[in-house]
């Protein structure tokens, strides 16, 4: 066996809970070609929790088929995927800067869930995972919105926000993983890689 795992995801986050957990790990991104984004789509009427997890599949489909065609060395291949949802409303990444304000106007003053699917292939072998946490944010004025908006940091998260950067001044309580609100439920992850026969430090 390997002591390393293959990370298929762009996240500077889920990079860093890894170190955090002692795993060693190297980058499987996708290729320019590569339609990531379409793997994302929202299929009308789907839960949050069957949406967060099917993309997950998707994505690690696709990492392991990628894995295969670049000849790298065999390893277990790790693919996460993180929405925000207010009932069994998505909120996935904003798409600009208006389409922010929208989402964390709506989610202000309202308790809404994280949920983050992991997924972990070794071989034929394939494990899964899904963390549902609840974060409660104060009311915010418009005003505050848009300051948070024009700091840059909600694009490109789901919900149009970080729990771990400026969006914690307006967040009053969270109930669940922490870390898998940011993106990585590390006791879900150490459990499936300690599955596959992963000694962690």
């Amino acid at each position: 066996m390997t002591d390393f795992i293959y990370l298929a995801s762009q996240s500077p986050r889920r990079s860093q809970l890894l170190e955090q957990l002692g795993v060693r790990h190297e980058l499987l991104l996708a290729d320019a070609e590569e339609d990531a984004e379409s793997l994302e789509a929202v299929i009308q009427g789907e839960s949050p929790s069957a949406y967060v997890q099917r993309v997950t599949a998707l994505k690690l489909d696709a990492a392991v088929l990628r894995l295969k065609k670049r000849g790298l060395p065999t390893a277990a291949v790790l693919c996460a995927d993180t929405t925000v949802a207010l009932g069994r409303k998505i909120y996935g990444k904003p798409e600009h800067a208006e389409d922010a304000e929208r989402m964390l106007a709506e989610l202000a003053g309202k308790t809404h869930r994280v949920l983050t699917a992991i997924a972990l292939q070794q071989g034929r072998k394939r494990l899964a995972a899904l963390s549902v946490s609840r974060v409660t944010f104060s009311t915010m004025s418009t005003r505050e919105i848009r300051a948070y908006v024009a700091s840059g940091e909600p694009l490109g998260k789901a919900g149009a926000y970080a729990v771990q950067g400026r969006a914690a001044s307006h967040i009053t309580h969270i109930s669940g993983s922490y870390s898998g609100i940011m993106g990585l439920p590390m006791f879900e992850t150490a459990q499936l890689l300690r599955a596959l026969g992963y000694k962690l430090p």
